[in-house]
C-alpha cells in the first residue's frame, strides 16, 4: 500500500460529496458510524452543531472559492453543505448494514 499516497488523498479538502463520505468513513470510529447509521433520518439535524462544525471547519465549507462548495453548481451556504454530506454519510451506512 502506498500510505504516503493514501495520506495525502485524506488530507486534501474533498471536492465532492461523495469524496467527503470517503473522507469521514476513514476517519469515524466504528462506534460514531453506528450511532449515525442507527439514527432517524429528521434526527440527523441534532449532528449540526457537533459533527457539522467539525465537516465545516476540516473540510473548509466557509471559503466561498471550495471546491466542494463549487461541485454543487449553485451558492449554497456552508450549514446546508454539511447537511447534505451528513445526510449522504447516514445513507451510505445503512446501505452498508
Amino acid at each position: 500500500m502506498d500510505w504516503s499516497n493514501q495520506l495525502d488523498n485524506i488530507t486534501k479538502t474533498p471536492t465532492t460529496v461523495d469524496e467527503a463520505v470517503d473522507r469521514l468513513m476513514i476517519v469515524l470510529d466504528d462506534e460514531h458510524k453506528q450511532s449515525i447509521a442507527t439514527m432517524q433520518e429528521g434526527d440527523l439535524i441534532n449532528l449540526h452543531f457537533s459533527l457539522g462544525i467539525e465537516i465545516r471547519n476540516a473540510f473548509g465549507l466557509h471559503d466561498q472559492n471550495n471546491p466542494l462548495l463549487k461541485s454543487l453548481g449553485y451558492f449554497v451556504h456552508p450549514d446546508d453543505v454539511s447537511m447534505v454530506i451528513i445526510g449522504a454519510l447516514w445513507k451510505r451506512l445503512k446501505d452498508c448494514k
